[in-house]
């Protein structure tokens, strides 16, 4: 069960492996894009390519799907960036069912762990495979590993080294579940709270006032999607990278400098924020010395 391209990594390792997919369960096809076209969900385009029964159920209660879901007999389901499962189906199959999270567990509970780790500036994060049960992310605890996270690197680029990290630690989950050798732990009470609630708009818009490196941290750990902003000549001006520079500004907080060539910088709280890569509303994503070249500031 799953349906972004995180998933897909998941279910073609398992695939690989030799293990047996009577079935996948993805979203809906929906529309997408400027044109609305009506798109497959990545695990969808994946599944079909391997001749895999899918399933795309509105909603997770409805009989019909449960019917359906029932007659593939599963002995385990597998659920990696899916949604929410009623206990029908969570405990629908005799082993349960298996989460992969991007993140260790009982840390970053919740929709977007990559994003918020990194937005926290965390030096380290990791994957957890657990059992599902009621609360959200809540169910003991299979197998962990750790990951470093780079001090420039982005949500974007961890996400890619994830995916392919947690593939390979499900497989190993299914390994030592077959063989009766792998006990289910009960997560250990979190230190401090760290969550990792949806994202939304309000999330991503950059506050000047904030210091410096809270203002890179959240830049990266919202790149490339769903991307930082600020407010430019009455547009919104999504951010995708930029650098610090470590002096005390001489300008008011929020306020820019540039040479209208080759930098383009905002005032924060304890330095300046030098704009790398940039995408003006209704425009192309380009690099700051082009987006210079075609702005009058």
């Amino acid at each position: 069960m799953g349906t972004p391209e995180f998933a897909v990594a998941s279910l073609a390792a398992l695939i690989n492996a030799g293990k047996e997919i009577v079935g996948v369960v993805t979203a809906p096809d929906k529309p997408a894009g400027r044109g609305q076209t009506i798109t497959e969900s990545a695990v969808k385009q994946f599944a079909s390519a391997k001749g895999l029964k899918v399933l795309q159920p509105q909603k997770l209660k409805d009989p019909e799907f449960l019917v359906e879901l029932k007659a593939l007999n599963a002995d385990l389901q597998i659920v990696v960036a899916f949604r929410m499962l009623p206990e029908m189906v969570w405990n629908m199959p005799p082993q349960g069912t298996i989460n992969l999270h991007a993140s260790l567990l009982p840390d970053y509970r919740g929709a977007a762990p990559i994003n918020w780790a990194i937005m926290n500036g965390e030096k380290e994060t990791g994957l957890t495979t657990f059992k599902l049960k009621h609360e959200i992310d809540t169910g003991d605890v299979l197998l962990q590993e750790k990951l470093s996270i780079g001090e420039a690197e982005n949500a974007g680029e961890l996400h890619d080294r994830m995916k392919e990290t947690g593939a390979k630690l499900l497989v190993e989950t299914i390994d030592q579940l077959e063989k009766g050798i792998l006990e289910a732990k009960p997560q250990s009470s979190p230190k401090e709270e760290k969550h990792a609630p949806k994202l939304f708009k309000e999330d991503c818009k950059i506050d000047w006032n904030l210091p410096a490196i809270q203002i890179f941290n959240l830049v990266r750990g919202l790149s490339p999607y769903p991307t930082a902003f600020t407010t430019l000549l009455g547009k919104n001006l999504k951010i995708f990278r930029v650098s610090i520079e470590k002096i005390k500004p001489n300008i008011p907080v929020g306020n820019y400098s540039t040479d209208h060539k080759s930098f383009l910088k905002f005032a924060t709280a304890d330095g300046f924020i030098h704009l790398l890569e940039v995408q003006m509303e209704g425009k192309k994503k380009m690099g700051i010395e082009e987006f210079l070249r075609g702005v009058r500031l």
